[in-house]
């Protein structure tokens, strides 16, 4: 493993941990823009809706994954943000603002309802969201002018400084501005943990006892990290209509959430690139299920007789991962990338599970 000396202050807040750190991430970042030229629109489609919930997937995260709360009801701001996006959309508004209210408005909704709610903590704290999404359920329905009702929303064509971006229209032109979001919004991310606030988050996961005793506001961090994280949420629920085109109180119902939770420990709880990883087997996982049964099926395998079995092998998959690596897909990716940095100094044991240290009380 090479050794980094720092030679400067910058190299202490410099984002990227050399030159090689840097172009990783710009040949990844090549790779995403020339997919579309080389790919179907079939496939395309698919990395459109890796990109649309990897983007719900990092708004989850930050309540969850670094601030420690819990919820199971992020479906319901990803319905605000969709619901208000396409209303203002057929109400006349352009496609960037709109998008920037539905945000906006998202965010404060987060932030509302994080007072009471986050009064509450652990397992309380879940079943609390769990019933704001359901409420939100109703809501849509109750809210017909606003939502469409049971009918709900077609979603108008984008029209962004004169191009027309239609889903199945033009799925290249899609792709590349749910790109430009996902990325806006990862190096927002990324650069908002390295700040004061950022740090405020991961003190209150950890010990909120802490938190308070280095001077830590948990309330007003709490609320905060509530509203941003609902806020990119309901940018994925906007963005997520437009994937879907038509929307209702179906598509944002309680599985939502859940799958939203599972996606981000599948991934990795605590890091971006678990949104990234989860998303990415929440997607594909389906698909490669479905095409494996029909391979099946052409040697004379009927698994289609038995109704259920894809969902079934889907959540074996998952259980047997948990069971194995229950830091995600990203702490594979760390077992695999510090066997390449040590090799051939690695040693089998390196990686032994040791019990976990005891945190802190929480305030309530």
């Amino acid at each position: 493993m090479k050794p980094r000396f720092k030679t400067s202050y910058d190299d202490d807040i410099n984002r990227f941990q050399g030159p090689w750190h840097r172009a990783q991430y710009l040949i990844l970042i090549a790779l995403a823009v020339a997919a579309p030229w080389v790919l179907s629109s079939y496939y395309i489609g698919e990395l459109s809706s890796v990109l649309v919930w990897s983007l719900a997937g990092m708004g989850l995260m930050l309540l969850i994954g670094h601030t420690g709360q819990v919820s199971l009801g992020h479906a319901a701001f990803m319905a605000i943000g969709a619901f208000t996006h396409l209303a203002l959309m057929l109400r006349g508004w352009p496609f960037v603002p709109a998008l920037l209210v539905a945000t906006v408005f998202s965010g404060l909704s987060g932030a509302l309802l994080a007072r009471p709610i986050l009064r509450l903590s652990g397992i309380y704290l879940a079943i609390a969201t769990l019933a704001l999404g359901v409420l939100v359920e109703d809501l849509a329905i109750i809210a017909e002018p606003f939502t469409g009702g049971v009918r709900g929303l077609v979603a108008p064509p984008i029209e962004i400084f004169g191009f027309h971006i239609d889903r199945h229209g033009t799925p290249r032109a899609f792709y590349y501005l749910c790109l430009s979001v996902v990325v806006l919004v990862t190096l927002a991310y990324a650069n908002l943990l390295r700040s004061p606030t950022g740090r405020a988050f991961m003190a209150v996961r950890d010990s909120e006892i802490s938190a308070k005793a280095l001077g830590v506001n948990v309330t007003r961090t709490k609320t905060l990290a509530f509203a941003l994280s609902c806020a990119i949420t309901g940018l994925a629920g906007a963005l997520y209509a437009h994937l879907i085109q038509a929307i209702n109180f179906e598509s944002f119902l309680v599985i939502i959430s859940i799958a939203l939770l599972l996606q981000v420990i599948v991934g990795g709880l605590g890091s971006i690139h678990g949104a990234f990883f989860g998303a990415a087997v929440m997607v594909v996982l389906p698909q490669a299920i479905a095409v494996s049964r029909d391979a099946l099926a052409d040697v004379g395998i009927r698994v289609a007789a038995f109704p259920g079995l894809d969902m079934a092998v889907f959540a074996l998959i998952i259980v047997i991962l948990m069971i194995l690596e229950p830091r995600g897909l990203y702490g594979v990716w760390l077992r695999v990338r510090t066997w390449l940095q040590l090799f051939p100094l690695y040693r089998k044991g390196m990686f032994r599970r040791a019990r976990s240290y005891l945190k802190t009380e929480r305030l309530k």
